[in-house]
């Protein structure tokens, strides 16, 4: 008689060997549990290929947003020929970045604003001081009218020109940003870190990236010249639009140079506390086209031109509490020999100057409330007070 005669059944779960239809076969727990790990293998196959399509992205993202950045490299060359004249660097991790608003005509997107003779000029020039620690920033214009002696520099066709005593935006059209650097150091006596050079195209897609930035007009405004149609009040303008109202002479202000440079300054205090928003550093849907339209149009330093030189510099000035981003326009007055061009009012300009160069604080009052002529009280007082504005301001206050 067999050993399992009389026996049960085996039963599922009992510890004895399940025979053919018993439940083990491909259909039953078997097939399952094959299902369950072809389904498992899929999965993951899936997730990594999510996974290294979003890294694929990511480069993707970053190598286009690198590329955008074009490296001055003629100016690093023309600065190293000139390294022993450049200043010393006196406070340690402070940091000086010229900021140069170019006005090339160049390219279909700017040819508009007028004939390319072949040069271009700085609009504008900002230098921007950052505290070591990372404590306040103090962005300073110069006068593109301002009388300095411009040295000898290097011409784009390779030639060199003379030193010479004239307006200082003629630095830029003459030797570039190279130029306008040791043009910098020598009328200030600061080392000048970093420079960044953004033309039309840059500012006005800059301000459309972040959904355009809002400005305060007393009264309306229509400059043919500056392409100005506005009403009075309250008005959010577009990039096209924020580059009239940063140009315009005519129509805004009193026409002067001045006017300009201040409400230059307002203007970039009130983009960069839109920027600094929570509303577009923490959503990559608006973050994106600010960090391409911000690297599209700039030519840098060598050392600022990649992402991780511009996140360096970026996390810095994150760090700054908008109430400690100071705008202010270098003391200067009248040159004597010509009214309609400035000259550096002293001792307040050098008074600004020493600080800056020491890394210490610069106290500022709103231009309007300003009682010295000259931008400052000098000397008299050991933290004189300047003429500017806070980024924190309200540009309609």
């Amino acid at each position: 008689m067999s050993d399992t005669a009389g026996a049960s059944p085996a039963q599922p779960g009992d510890g004895r060997a399940l025979g053919p239809g018993t439940g083990s076969s491909a259909s039953g727990r078997g097939r399952a549990r094959r299902r369950r790990r072809r389904w498992a293998r899929g999965t993951g196959l899936a997730v990594v290929v999510v996974l290294l399509a979003a890294a694929g992205a990511g480069w993707a993202v970053y190598r286009k947003l690198e590329g955008n950045i074009t490296p001055d490299e003629a100016a690093a060359a023309e600065l190293a020929r000139f390294e022993e004249e450049r200043p010393t660097a006196l406070a340690k991790d402070a940091r000086n970045i010229l900021l140069i608003g170019s006005d090339s005509r160049s390219g279909e997107e700017n040819a508009r604003y007028g004939r390319d003779a072949g040069t271009e000029r700085s609009d504008t020039v900002i230098l921007l001081h950052l505290s070591a620690g990372r404590r306040s920033a103090t962005a300073v214009s110069v006068p593109r009218d301002l009388m300095v002696d411009v040295p000898g520099c290097r011409r784009p066709d390779g030639s060199r020109s003379e030193p010479v005593f004239t307006m200082f935006n003629s630095a830029f059209a003459v030797g570039g940003s190279a130029c306008t650097i040791r043009t910098v150091e020598k009328l200030t006596d600061i080392r000048v870190d970093h420079h960044v050079v953004v033309d039309f195209d840059g500012f006005k897609e800059m301000v459309d990236a972040v959904g355009g930035v809002e400005v305060c007009l007393r009264e309306p405004v229509d400059d043919e010249d500056a392409g100005l149609r506005l009403p009075a009040g309250r008005v959010t303008l577009d990039g096209e639009q924020a580059l009239g109202y940063v140009r315009a002479r005519k129509t805004l202000g009193d026409g002067s140079d001045t006017s300009r440079m201040e409400r230059q300054q307002r203007f970039l205090g009130a983009l960069v506390n839109k920027v600094s928003g929570n509303d577009v550093l923490l959503n990559p849907v608006k973050l994106y086209p600010v960090l391409d339209a911000a690297t599209s149009s700039l030519t840098t330093d060598p050392e600022l031109a990649s992402l991780r030189g511009l996140y360096d510099l970026a996390r810095g000035l994150r760090e700054i509490p908008t109430a400690r981003v100071r705008f202010l326009t270098v003391p200067r007055e009248p040159y004597s020999g010509d009214v309609n061009r400035d000259q550096l009012a002293q001792p307040a300009a050098e008074e600004l100057f020493a600080r800056l160069r020491a890394d210490r604080p610069v106290a500022v009052a709103p231009a309007a409330r300003d009682p010295a002529p000259d931008g400052g009280p000098g000397g008299v007082s050991p933290a004189p007070t300047f003429s500017g504005n806070s980024a924190a301001e309200d540009i309609c206050g």
